[in-house]
């Protein structure tokens, strides 16, 4: 018989209201996705005024996103085991100082250990990831996929606000000053994580909830190393890993390489700047709307629309001339496509494998996102400095949105076959 936790375990009743839950997991996920997503606007200055190269740049952004990824399923096994404000608490921090070491960095060493190492291993303590699977822990199962798209739409919604004040800040205080701003932004958000407080066993399922696959009885002595087999022994799981890969790719080569490649079409800083804040602002409602359709169609046919769709927008961009109407075209169109992965994927994961290893299991997926986001990063730089435009890796993002449609179809939508444990007489 498992050992129920005490009581002291558990905060204040205020802070289990599904309605504060939500609230400061959301301010969270924007305070958290808000700066990352606005990394692109600091290309320009950031390599004028300290003589980096743009390979030095996006290297050092390719290694935020590839140790983002890394440290994300450890991040989620720890939350799964000791409660997520721990982590989120500790991400902030780590975040935080990697933004106010970034806004001195004079070197490429340096640059690399703050926009690199410290962004990249804070993120994966504190961004939206770690809140999505507290709202799987936390949330009633009707509040769950609406709760699951409010923090995707939130992480958005921090885009759409940080990147035409990012621009602004940028011009009129300096991009040092405004990163010092936003890593005062982080230790404010610490506090925040108390709402999303879970206790130590506290997502192991009871009989008879909703949300377990078979075999429940087996579920909450599965250890980490069993939950790991179980799900890469598992075909579904691993497409689901390998679409992710491909939104990985588009999202840090957009993020990035945008605003540059916006002004080497001869549009200004301030168009990137309100084409990556009308792709967040889209995504609230691709985000929410994924959530919900979620409930109503087959998550899989969800995601291979979304890749799909990515593909078209991508193609019909660069096939007409770049002007100011077609970029902010372009973001409203790929915003609603932009984190509504987000809510089919982990919902894919918590049907087949349950809410236990949740974090630890997205994590993993997650994982796979940042390779592609890394592998996007590299090969961008790559290309842009080897053939003098970004040609290559907008048509290979096209491809990529093909192949990621169809690897989406034959994923399954059951619980994960386990065998009940009866206990011995």
């Amino acid at each position: 018989m498992s050992k129920p936790v005490s009581s002291s375990a558990s905060p204040p009743a205020p802070l289990r209201s599904p309605l504060l839950i939500l609230l400061c997991g959301c301010l969270i996920a924007m305070a958290t996705f808000g700066p990352r997503s606005t990394m692109g606007l600091f290309t320009t200055p950031v390599t004028s005024e300290r003589g980096f190269s743009l390979e030095l740049f996006s290297f050092a952004m390719a290694i935020q996103n590839l140790l983002w990824g890394l440290g994300q399923p450890f991040a989620g096994a720890v939350a799964d085991r000791f409660g997520s404000t721990r982590v989120l608490a500790v991400g902030l921090i780590v975040y935080a100082a990697g933004l106010a070491i970034m806004a001195y960095a004079s070197d490429p060493w340096s640059f690399n250990l703050s926009a690199g190492v410290l962004i990249g291993f804070g993120l994966s303590g504190c961004s939206f990831n770690l809140v999505l699977a507290a709202f799987g822990k936390l949330m009633p199962e009707r509040w769950r996929g609406t709760a699951i798209g409010a923090g995707s739409a939130a992480g958005s919604f921090g885009q759409f606000v940080f990147a035409p004040v990012s621009s602004l800040l940028i011009r009129e205080v300096g991009w040092s000053n405004t990163l010092l701003i936003f890593a005062g932004l982080m230790v404010l958000a610490v506090p925040l994580t108390l709402a999303l407080w879970t206790p130590r066993l506290a997502t192991s399922p009871t009989p008879g909830s909703t949300n377990q696959p078979a075999g429940v009885g087996a579920l909450s002595q599965q250890t980490l190393r069993q939950a790991l087999a179980e799900a890469f022994g598992h075909r579904s799981y691993v497409l689901l890993v390998m679409g992710f890969f491909v939104c990985g790719f588009h999202l840090a080569f957009v993020t990035i390489h945008l605003p540059k490649f916006l002004v080497e079409q001869g549009l200004t800083l301030e168009v990137g700047g309100w084409t990556l804040a009308l792709i967040g602002l889209f995504n609230i409602v691709g985000s929410l709307g994924s959530g919900m359709l979620g409930n109503r169609i087959p998550k899989r046919w969800l995601l291979s629309g979304i890749y799909l769709g990515r593909a078209i927008a991508i193609a019909l961009f660069v096939s007409f001339p770049i002007t100011n109407t077609s970029a902010l075209m372009f973001g409203a169109a790929l915003g609603l496509l932009w984190l509504s992965t987000i809510p089919p994927t982990s919902g894919l994961i918590a049907i087949m494998f349950g809410t236990r290893w949740l974090a630890m299991l997205y994590g993993f997926a997650f994982f796979s996102h940042q390779v592609g986001s890394f592998v996007g990063l590299v090969i961008a730089a790559w290309t842009r400095e080897v053939y003098g435009s970004y040609d290559i890796i907008w048509w290979l993002g096209v491809l990529l949105g093909l192949l990621a449609a169809i690897v989406n179809m034959p994923i399954r939508e059951t619980p994960v076959e386990r065998a009940v444990m009866v206990p011995a007489e």
